[in-house]
């Protein structure tokens, strides 16, 4: 009589890690001053990973974010990757918000061989880390390439670009300056360092270049900070900034003060429901429960979320890290709906599109 009980648990915990969650990591910035994006990022994966989950899964089984804040610092970022993938062993890691907060992954993802999906960079320096890194947007480069002939091409060459003093930063300037070499033009370099305040000097700097276009490559709070300081002093000038910024981020720190500001887009705007991969994530977005709408910065990561759940679909199997690092490496051109990834054999960075979009006062970004 007693075997008999025991059978049933033996045979429940026998089959219960074959029905265990399928853990996704992320270390994202949820509090402190990047907060929003990073929480952009997380809530856009998530509504696509509910939209997954209510239709049963990945083979029946449910698919897990857990996300561990860093509020955007790098030993926080270090220290939330080991717990990820020791404690909560993940299959992926996902959407981390910068390549400052993914460089310090870099270790043990190399390590425990797992993909790091869709960070939130165009930076060189994430795409030469390992064979485990996947990315799915356009690089800083193909922004700044669009945006230098944009305004080059309407005789606009005084560029004065607002930059991190660091090799993320410096190479943005660097990037500016080939392009505008056409032109026969040097852009102006004013540097700030990461998580600080712009200060006078800043603004002197860039009114000293008497810039006809300000190209900016920081984060939201930064740029904001700056184009409002020059617009009290009664400086406007024609501003475009990189996508890392974040759009709908940038849109609503500056509120009034937005119009006349362009940024650089890595995925259509949340309004062109006409490209159905957009309308699928709205739909998703407002199903899980959301009250604002959907932002640029959480389309990119429902997209993102999108690919990811394709790679686990073609895993052949249990999704473990190895059977998704196999997928997502042969998984070559997917359109997602409108918004296509290509990756290819040892080439595991398929985003291209590029887009440029204005900013308005109400929040929203038109392109």
């Amino acid at each position: 009589m007693t075997s008999l009980r025991i059978l049933p648990l033996a045979l429940a915990l026998a089959c219960g890690p074959a029905f265990a969650d399928i853990v996704i990591g992320q270390s994202a910035p949820l509090t402190g001053g990047n907060a929003e994006l990073g929480n952009d990022i997380r809530n856009g994966a998530l509504a696509y990973f509910k939209k997954v989950n209510d239709a049963g899964g990945i083979g029946g089984v449910k698919i897990k974010l857990v996300t561990l804040d860093d509020k955007n610092d790098t030993k926080a970022s270090a220290a939330n990757t080991e717990k990820l993938l020791k404690d909560e062993n993940a299959v992926a890691l996902f959407g981390y918000a910068s390549s400052t907060l993914s460089i310090p992954a870099m270790p043990a993802v190399a390590e425990a061989k797992v993909p790091f999906f869709a960070p939130f960079t165009g930076a060189d320096t994430i795409r030469k880390q390992n064979e485990f890194v996947y990315t799915i947007r356009a690089t800083y480069a193909d922004e700044i390439e669009k945006i230098v002939n944009f305004w080059g091409s309407l005789g606009n060459t005084r560029i004065t670009v607002l930059h991190y003093d660091d090799p993320v930063g410096k190479q943005n300037f660097d990037t500016v300056a080939e392009g505008l070499k056409k032109f026969g033009k040097a852009p102006v370099s004013v540097s700030i360092k990461r998580n600080a305040p712009v200060s006078d000097a800043n603004i002197k700097a860039v009114v000293d270049s008497d810039p006809n276009v300000l190209v900016v490559t920081t984060l939201y709070a930064p740029a904001a900070e700056l184009i409002k300081k020059l617009k009290a002093g009664g400086k406007q000038y024609m501003t475009t900034s990189l996508s890392f910024a974040g759009a709908s981020q940038l849109a609503k720190a500056l509120g009034s003060d937005a119009n006349g500001v362009s940024v650089s887009i890595t995925v259509p705007t949340p309004g062109r429901q006409s490209v159905p991969v957009v309308k699928e994530c709205n739909d998703a977005w407002n199903a899980s429960g959301q009250k604002e709408a959907m932002s640029v910065t959480a389309l990119e990561s429902c997209i993102a979320a999108k690919v990811l759940v394709e790679g686990m679909k073609r895993s052949g199997g249990p999704v473990t890290r190895a059977s998704l690092h196999k997928s997502l490496s042969a998984l070559g051109r997917y359109d997602t709906g409108g918004y296509v990834v290509d990756f290819k054999p040892n080439f595991r960075h398929g985003g291209s599109y590029v887009s440029m979009a204005l900013l308005r006062p109400n929040g929203e970004v038109k392109d």
